[in-house]
């Protein structure tokens, strides 16, 4: 391994092209079920070692044993981080949100009973983009629907044809304390914005007399439809590496009728890079992430989805990771190069986590 390229953060140089920088074999790739999620499979899947155990089991035992970072304060932080996106049904709506008051500012107008008549779909892009934005995403593009990432149990109909796919960046420090509490509520806290910058996206577009199905998740692979976005390129570790903060961010999206113009997908040496550090798949306390140098088509298990080159990342052991450790672990995306080039710093403790103030 080449520890210069480990250690040094890569320079992203990043170029336009014509199609998604993924190899794709049409004979093994098919739709992904949802339910075979591991998420999903542990409340059917009777097969594996993960069926019926909960990540949370062992919090009060974790939290008697006192180590830095798995404090009840901790667990408190990373619970609650997720109560918007846990709570608040209209961030994933795919019809208008229903209100629990009326607001003064549109008494007596029906936004969605016209349509905008739109002129240059490339110029529309350009205020969904800012749209986006003041909601609070981080990074935004726009891409065809490519309808072999829906999940196979999904229905969208044929007039969705855009995809507006969004990233939200998760705070530095917090991930960098991971595998402890404080990288959790990073997560958490990452999905809870999803969900109102997901509400106040799918309202702007109905607000135009347009529809928009708001997904985080659900309904569709959301790393794929990224990458024809042009957010990204896949990593070693199974994430979208991003060459703002590398993989530290969280996927949202939004399919959509209103017309709007695509972003072509980008390249800027993802896969080279992965080739030679392994530091992710070093780092997995799960020993998850694969050692080989070149990716393959060979998925390691059923929550996998066959038919694309790539390392693929053994999650079932990923999660049995996580009901070791009461919550879910961060720990590829800490170590990634392409997120220590842009966090404050590659590591930091739970105590120093609490003490910025």
């Amino acid at each position: 391994m080449n520890s210069n390229r480990t250690n040094n953060a890569p320079k992203a140089k990043v170029k336009r092209i014509g199609k998604p920088p993924y190899v794709i074999d049409r004979s093994k790739l098919h739709r992904f079920n949802s339910k075979n999620t591991v998420f999903d499979r542990v409340m059917w899947d009777s097969s594996w070692k993960g069926y019926k155990q909960m990540y949370d089991e062992k919090v009060i035992d974790i939290i008697a044993n006192g180590k830095p970072g798995y404090s009840r304060v901790d667990f408190a932080l990373a619970h609650a981080s997720w109560i918007v996106h846990d709570a608040f049904e209209g961030g994933f709506s795919w019809k208008k949100i229903k209100l629990y008051g009326t607001p003064a500012a549109t008494i007596g107008i029906d936004w969605t009973k016209t349509k905008h008549e739109i002129d240059d779909p490339c110029k529309m892009s350009t205020f969904t983009k800012r749209a986006a934005n003041l909601f609070g995403a981080s990074l935004v593009g726009i891409c065809k629907l490519n309808r072999d990432w829906l999940y196979a149990d999904v229905d969208i109909p044929e007039k969705f044809e855009n995809v507006i796919v969004m990233a939200v960046e998760m705070d530095a420090d917090g991930i960098a304390t991971s595998p402890a509490a404080p990288a959790a509520a990073a997560t958490g806290a990452g999905y809870s914005k999803m969900a109102f910058i997901l509400a106040g996206m799918g309202e702007f577009i109905r607000n135009l007399g347009y529809e928009a199905i708001q997904c985080g998740n659900d309904t569709a692979l959301s790393i794929p439809l990224a990458i024809d976005a042009g957010l990204g390129q896949l990593g070693r570790n199974g994430l979208l590496i991003t060459p703002q903060y590398g993989p530290r961010v969280r996927l949202c999206k939004i399919f959509t009728d209103l017309p709007l113009g695509p972003d072509k997908p980008i390249e800027f040496g993802v896969k080279e890079f992965c080739e030679e550090c392994k530091l992710c798949a070093q780092q997995c306390k799960a020993v998850a992430i694969s050692m080989d140098n070149e990716p393959n088509f060979q998925a390691t298990c059923r929550s996998n989805n066959p038919g694309a080159l790539k390392w693929y990342v053994d999650v079932e052991r990923c999660y049995l990771y996580w009901c070791q450790n009461g919550m879910d672990c961060s720990t590829c995306i800490k170590v990634c190069p392409y997120n220590i080039a842009s966090a404050r710093k590659a590591k930091v403790t739970p105590k120093e986590f609490w003490n910025v103030f």
